[in-house]
């Protein structure tokens, strides 16, 4: 599979990386034997970059990591691989809580979960936007660099002007935001400003939740414990987290005229994560699964040709009729 350089890290990462939030929780209950299938399926693809949090299922993400960790570094086949997790959002979402002891003591946790020494990126979950103006936060960051707990540091970020602010951050090496057919805000300023820079853009929720994988109608149900029943309105997190913001049927009726215009051949899912990658700046996209099957068809979509410049424009067409209203100004 295609590799990019992840920003400042200098490591190259596979362009179809693989997002684990699924195999921790929030979207219905994986067992642990389909989880392992998973994470070996995005491997056995070609996946080199793998992002995790430990709040995905309180740790249970990144213990699964760890162990596809353990068990590729025996069989000898899991040289290459980044790994990425997440820190913050275990505690109340305040500017304080963002503090030195806080991170070892995160850190500490999440190393002790990969079974690593030194974990190759960690960033700051999406935190609220004061702590990306406080010089304290990144002084501890560095401080966790030079020591060797990881490798290098970089913001998941919820808006455009969270990541121009971290962008502007000197040793900031990876900005994690969403981008999709149904986000195109961040094309404007965020890319070229990542590019210029030298910090790796990770695209999230590349497919809306699923939404842009073409698998859903007005029919279509969740489980309870899925955050695409409990967060709709934003009830548990940031709404954007869930369908990218966008209302269900706004975004059924967008996709339906979205599946009209993919290349014959390749899977809505596949056209939405080629979109993703033909955006310059680009790094990698984080696409979660369930299965082995969804892991094996995201990966694919590094071989899918690139889109040509008149279904770009149709593409932004949709966004403009139908989905800018509802977040354009929001994210």
């Amino acid at each position: 599979m295609e590799q990019r350089i992840l920003g400042r890290t200098g490591r190259p990462v596979s362009v179809i990386g693989l997002g684990a939030w699924q195999l921790g929780a929030d979207w219905g209950a994986v067992d642990e034997t389909d989880a392992m299938a998973t994470l070996y399926a995005a491997v056995d693809s070609g996946v080199t970059f793998i992002d995790t949090a430990d709040v995905y299922g309180d740790g249970r993400s990144e213990r699964l990591v760890g162990r596809l960790l353990r068990e590729r570094e025996t069989s000898g086949s899991g040289a290459g691989l980044t790994v990425a997790t997440k820190m913050g959002r275990r505690v109340d979402q305040v500017p304080e809580n963002y503090n030195r002891d806080n991170f070892r003591a995160w850190n500490d946790r999440s190393r002790a979960n990969l079974g690593v020494d030194t974990i190759d990126l960690v960033q700051l979950h999406t935190p609220p936007t004061p702590v990306y103006h406080e010089d304290a936060v990144f002084d501890a960051l560095d401080e966790m660099v030079a020591e060797q707990r990881i490798a290098a540091y970089g913001v998941s970020v919820e808006t455009v002007e969270q990541a121009l602010a971290a962008i502007a951050r000197p040793h900031v090496a990876s900005v994690q935001i969403i981008l999709n057919m149904f986000r195109l805000k961040p094309l404007d300023a965020v890319l070229p400003a990542a590019a210029t820079a030298g910090v790796g853009i990770i695209a999230r929720v590349p497919l809306a939740s699923g939404l842009l994988s073409g698998k859903y109608d007005e029919h279509t149900t969740f489980a309870a414990d899925d955050h695409r029943v409990y967060n709709r309105h934003g009830e548990a997190f940031d709404v954007g987290e869930t369908f990218s913001g966008v209302p269900f049927d706004v975004g059924l009726a967008a996709v339906a005229r979205l599946a009209a215009i993919k290349p014959s051949g390749d899977t809505m899912a596949q056209f939405a994560l080629r979109w993703i990658l033909d955006q310059p700046g680009v790094t990698t996209v984080i696409p979660g699964a369930r299965n082995p099957e969804q892991a094996r068809g995201n990966a694919a979509a590094a071989d899918v040709a690139p889109i040509d410049e008149a279904t770009m424009t149709q593409v932004a067409g949709v966004y403009d009729d139908l989905i800018r209203e509802h977040v354009h100004d929001r994210w």
